[in-house]
């Protein structure tokens, strides 16, 4: 059997997919060791969250199970979701979208992908990349391309803010000069390091994907409306350039796999058709959940009232663990977040190694995610030498207890790796 350029590409695991796959594995299996898994990217499991998604979804199985669940359904979306989502955006945000400016899909991802497929690779006139404005960013992007080689990432600047915080800044210059653009993606707020682009920042990349001639598409799996975690909260933006995508998987529901996605409809028309020529529609029976929480202000209770402040105090909890408990004789500095669920810490130490202290963490029971594949170059970058290299993901979502511990054995790593730099 011989698999195509594309199959061969998609056929394999990322670097970060092959560290996940470790930590699945390894937890799963019976070894009896009490595992502190501080590297999963799963939301929180808050109570009153599953519990208002049960009772919505139960509603929705007694209410219209047949006609959902039993029948196929347009490739768009279930139009009473689909007419929900304007309503919704229509109120909130004073859009004026409608259903040809909306589709429906299995998960944001798989959106992203489809737009990824759709707007670069081999052209008629030029082969042209996705292109992540601003690196680190989410590691799933680097699966979006058939193409090998069709993702470009632009690295950023630093900028130290104290002794143990840092930013990451847009390199716009970088940015358009490239001559290959057929897509830009980004998220806001960042998974991994929660960086919030500002509006003027939007607008800027906006006026970069207008003279590239592209989409520029934004990704609000932590952001506003839902689930708001994303600090100060702030509105989506409409430009017939930008295809917004939007996910219930961290407002409580990621197993289900539904997205969508609102922008002009020369953007819409062809992801719906890319949708009607792969995988038909998304699931339907959640989609008439969504629905019924859009319309009846569930979901907007449920973001203001339980899930924005669960996830600002528990960010609040995990920064304070870590400026405790990690070495205060070490160069470590943690990224100035102003959402999402993790927290991105860089150690500025010539002896440190993110996969060194991913092997040494793993032998304590212990697990974080390495940093260096949530940049497109794994290895010393030109602008940012050996960076990438130095930095871990933590997860805020494990319970308070399994974090605190999971803290205490990083800062005792932390001191032995750097013993062990200073042995003759």
């Amino acid at each position: 059997m011989e698999l195509s350029r594309s199959g061969s590409k998609m056929a394999s695991l990322s670097g970060l997919r092959l560290i996940m796959d470790d930590i699945a594995t390894t937890t799963g299996s019976d070894t009896g060791t009490e595992w502190l898994n501080l590297g999963i990217g799963n939301p929180a499991a808050i109570p009153e969250v599953m519990e208002t998604w049960q009772r919505v979804t139960s509603e929705a199985l007694a209410t219209s199970f047949g006609e959902v669940s039993c029948s196929y359904g347009p490739s768009r979306g279930l139009p009473t979701l689909v007419d929900a989502i304007a309503e919704y955006f229509n109120d909130r945000y004073g859009w004026s979208v409608g259903p040809r400016n909306i589709v429906v899909g299995p998960g944001s991802q798989m959106i992203c992908f489809i737009a990824a497929a759709l707007f670069t690779g081999a052209g008629a006139t030029r082969d042209t990349k996705l292109v992540l404005p601003i690196t680190p960013d989410y590691t799933g992007y680097q699966g979006l391309s058939l193409t090998p080689g069709g993702i470009r990432g632009v690295e950023p600047l630093l900028r130290l803010e104290s002794d143990r915080s840092f930013r990451y800044l847009l390199n716009l210059p970088a940015l358009e000069s490239l001559t290959d653009v057929g897509l830009m993606l980004f998220s806001s707020p960042s998974n991994p390091a929660g960086r919030c682009a500002s509006p003027e920042e939007i607008q800027r990349l906006v006026s970069v994907a207008r003279g590239h001639d592209v989409p520029l598409v934004i990704d609000n799996a932590y952001g506003a409306p839902f689930p708001g975690i994303g600090g100060p909260s702030m509105a989506p933006v409409w430009d017939e350039r930008v295809i917004n995508v939007f996910s219930v998987s961290k407002a409580g529901l990621p197993g289900e796999r539904l997205g969508f996605a609102i922008a002009d409809e020369r953007h819409i028309d062809p992801i719906v058709s890319f949708l009607s020529n792969s995988t038909l529609h998304a699931p339907q029976l959640v989609q008439s959940a969504l629905a019924h929480a859009l319309r009846s202000d569930v979901l907007d209770s449920l973001v203001a009232s339980v899930i924005g402040p669960f996830y600002a105090e528990r960010r609040k909890f995990v920064e304070s663990l870590l400026a405790g408990a990690l070495p205060k004789d070490v160069s470590w500095h943690l990224h100035a977040a102003e959402g999402g669920m993790f927290c991105w810490v860089w150690v500025d130490e010539d002896w440190f190694d993110d996969l060194r202290l991913y092997e040494l963490l793993k032998r304590r029971g212990v697990f974080v995610v390495p940093g260096r594949h949530f940049f497109t170059e794994v290895g010393d970058s030109p602008g940012l030498g050996r960076h990438p290299r130095q930095c871990f993901r933590i997860s805020i979502t494990p319970d308070p207890d399994v974090i605190a511990a999971g803290v205490e054995v990083i800062a005792s790593a932390l001191d032995d790796m750097r013993a062990g730099s200073a042995a003759p």
